[in-house]
């Protein structure tokens, strides 16, 4: 169906289809790969709990199309409204744990309160992180209103504005083209080969870093603070791969990729909030031997500037859409589409990537509450059992918070990473998760 939304989201009872993006994920969603991400705002004081409660109770309204659960069709799974309303739950549990499947009016998101820390954790399921970055941007003002702070009623900061249609739809349908040639396969790409922990095995490490000194050093090699990042990953991939015995299985595949999300509301004109994100790839050829830290820089910078260009996202946008639409994948039952989706998750796409990097960019809070608040974490969901580990990242004011999502016995690559960082000369602090 190309109208993805049915029945009206402002009525009690309506029902969504998943966007594209949101396709892949209930057939590899477990209770360890969850899919699960969290944001966290850290405030400079303890939370008053019944601002809180009001706050997420205000938001209902807001947001009828998070109010929903996931059901099973015949041929896709699709949202339904929920007779359950938004909860506050205690944050004691485990980080970005997954959703009940069991339950029928179960959402798939979650508010939780911890001391200082205000944390929205939602499932790819629904939507991305700048989806949810802007649900907790408008759950902050709420909560800081009801203490009786003046919050100015910007266009874009109205916690209080109706209900948008265009948020809802599914952004991938609307910027699809018919008729434009399909992305090329890639090769296989090279996988750290550190054993897995025991279950429960997704861990988090995150550290600040001050914001100035990290955009200081992007800027002296000319780029971006995400392209720099992507880069400094690249290089650590590089001395773990080589570090491996020279006839080792893992250094059969010689190519370092790292998947890097594109939110693409800033290339295609969309107020949807659910998934409306991409990928691109910069990549090393290590059969061409080794590279120093300039030559990744150099890598990273081309290869981003060129796939973020609004017609090479349209081939990725066509292939995806395009598959969908084909009427022999929409007539395959959905238990039989489920198992070929897995496989398809791993066999086409982990198996294209080293790594991942996702930032969420800077966070913007109208000023009468950005005193008030700390600094922002975002921690990315589990990764898969070929990835092992994943990275994100989120600034707030002069601190830029770094994280990394690992299922593995080892440090190794998060040890590399910041203290090439401080090697640098940017700061580097640990931080709890909450």
């Amino acid at each position: 169906m190309n109208k993805n939304t049915h029945s009206n989201p402002k009525k009690e009872e309506f029902w969504l289809d998943l966007d594209n993006a949101a396709k892949i994920f209930p057939a590899v969603r477990s209770s360890e790969h969850t899919t699960v991400f969290r944001i966290s705002a850290v405030l400079k004081q303890t939370i008053r709990i019944s601002s809180l409660l009001k706050a997420v109770s205000e938001l209902e309204k807001r947001f009828p199309y998070f109010r929903v659960s996931l059901r099973r069709g015949f041929f896709w799974y699709y949202l339904e409204s929920a007779k359950q309303h938004f909860i506050t739950e205690p944050d004691h549990s485990r980080l970005c744990r997954a959703f009940d499947k069991s339950e029928r009016n179960s959402l798939l998101f979650r508010v939780l309160a911890h001391r200082d820390h205000i944390s929205v954790e939602f499932s790819h399921i629904l939507t991305d992180g700048a989806g949810a970055y802007y649900f907790l941007k408008l759950l902050l003002i709420n909560y800081f209103r009801n203490l009786g702070i003046k919050v100015d009623n910007k266009e874009d900061d109205q916690a209080d504005e109706p209900f948008r249609r265009e948020e809802s739809e599914d952004a991938y349908n609307r910027y699809f083209q018919r008729e434009i040639p399909s992305a090329i396969k890639l090769t296989k790409a090279f996988h750290i080969p550190f054993t897995l922990k025991s279950k429960p095995r997704f861990d988090v490490l995150s550290a600040i870093l001050p914001l100035h000194e990290i955009r200081q050093k992007a800027g002296e090699k000319k780029v971006s603070i995400t392209e720099y990042l992507v880069a400094v990953y690249l290089y650590v991939l590089q001395e773990i791969y080589e570090d491996q015995p020279q006839h080792s299985f893992a250094r059969k595949r010689k190519t370092l990729r790292i998947q890097v999300p594109v939110n693409l509301r800033k290339i295609y004109p969309s107020g949807t909030l659910r998934n409306f994100s991409l990928f691109i790839l910069p990549e090393m050829d290590l059969q061409l031997g080794h590279y120093n830290f300039d030559e990744v820089i150099k890598l990273v910078y081309h290869k981003m500037q060129l796939e973020t260009d609004r017609k090479l996202i349209n081939k990725i946008i066509s292939r995806n859409v395009g598959i969908e639409r084909k009427i022999y994948v929409r007539s395959i039952p959905l238990f039989l589409k489920s198992m070929i989706l897995h496989m398809k998750y791993y066999s086409e796409g982990v198996d294209q990537y080293s790594g991942v990097v996702t930032n969420l960019g800077k966070v913007e809070l109208p000023a009468e509450i950005s005193d008030y608040i700390d600094y922002f974490v975002f921690i990315p969901p589990p990764p898969n059992k070929k990835l092992k580990i994943n990275c994100s990242v989120i600034g707030f004011n002069d601190k830029l918070a770094l994280s990394f999502g690992n299922i593995s016995n080892s440090r190794k690559l998060e040890q590399k990473f910041l203290r090439f960082l401080s090697g640098q000369g940017i700061g580097v602090k640990l931080i709890p998760n909450r």
